[in-house]
């Protein structure tokens, strides 16, 4: 079963997440220019409102779905990260061939 992971989400998200950043750019402006405490208060507001927007279009449903990763188990240890044949444990150490399954789903954890 494979499923096809996307990082774009709704417009409806990014318009609630664009009033958020825009919050945080006005109270952060404010602080700069002064500070300028009305201006602060006011992006204190938008940061408010684009919360009350993101609850509105269900922002945190928009969930980003990714395929299963299958990492490789790092066994070679040099100081530069170059391959050597120093391993952990000596000559007897390490040795893992095979990559590790790092699924949730799959029991025991991964």
């Amino acid at each position: 079963m494979s499923s096809e992971g996307s990082h774009a989400g709704r417009p409806s998200s990014w318009a609630a997440v664009a009033v958020i950043f825009a919050g945080f750019v006005v109270g952060g402006l404010a602080l700069c220019l002064g500070p300028l405490w009305i201006m602060l208060w006011v992006g204190v507001g938008i940061v408010v409102a684009g919360l009350l927007v993101s609850w509105m279009v269900h922002l945190f449903s928009d969930v980003v779905v990714d395929a299963p990763r299958v990492i490789p188990e790092i066994v070679d240890y040099s100081l530069f990260g170059a391959r050597s044949a120093k391993r952990r444990g000596g000559e007897a150490g390490e040795v893992i061939d095979t990559p590790v399954s790092t699924d949730t789903q799959e029991s025991p954890h991964g």
